[in-house]
């Protein structure tokens, strides 16, 4: 069964070898992305519960991954959040957590800690969401 996975990443490059690895190494589905903040946050607003993981970059072309975080905070118990950005610093991490991301890692140097992590924490609505 795979892990039904939104994306919101502005680049293109890192959409098309993301994708894939994410389908390849962790069983995921990509059921679409946006690329700024107001089209993040409108596909969550219509579809609240067709999700298990949101993979969030910090920027992009509109707006920030801090206001997707914001905006999703009343997700559900088998949703999970996850920053997956180049700019990953002490005070970012902790800013990420406290607007509700489940996990926060650096895409130069975390990549193998990322799909672990989506290994090995899956969401506990996985099996009926798929």
């Amino acid at each position: 069964m795979a892990l039904i996975t939104f994306l919101v990443e502005d680049n293109k490059t890192i959409r098309d070898n993301l994708v894939p690895a994410l389908e390849d190494l962790v069983n995921g589905q990509v059921v679409g992305f946006a690329e700024t903040e107001t089209d993040a946050l409108a596909w969550l607003a219509v579809h609240p519960h067709d999700w298990q993981l949101l993979i969030v970059d910090l920027f992009l072309k509109e707006g920030s991954g801090l206001g997707v975080l914001s905006g999703c905070k009343a997700r559900g118990p088998g949703q999970r959040v996850v920053v997956l950005s180049n700019y990953v610093t002490a005070d970012i991490r902790a800013r990420c957590e406290a607007l509700g991301a489940d996990a926060v890692f650096d895409k130069s140097r975390d990549l193998d800690a990322f799909i672990e992590y989506c290994n090995t924490d899956r969401p506990s609505g996985f099996a009926s969401l798929a």
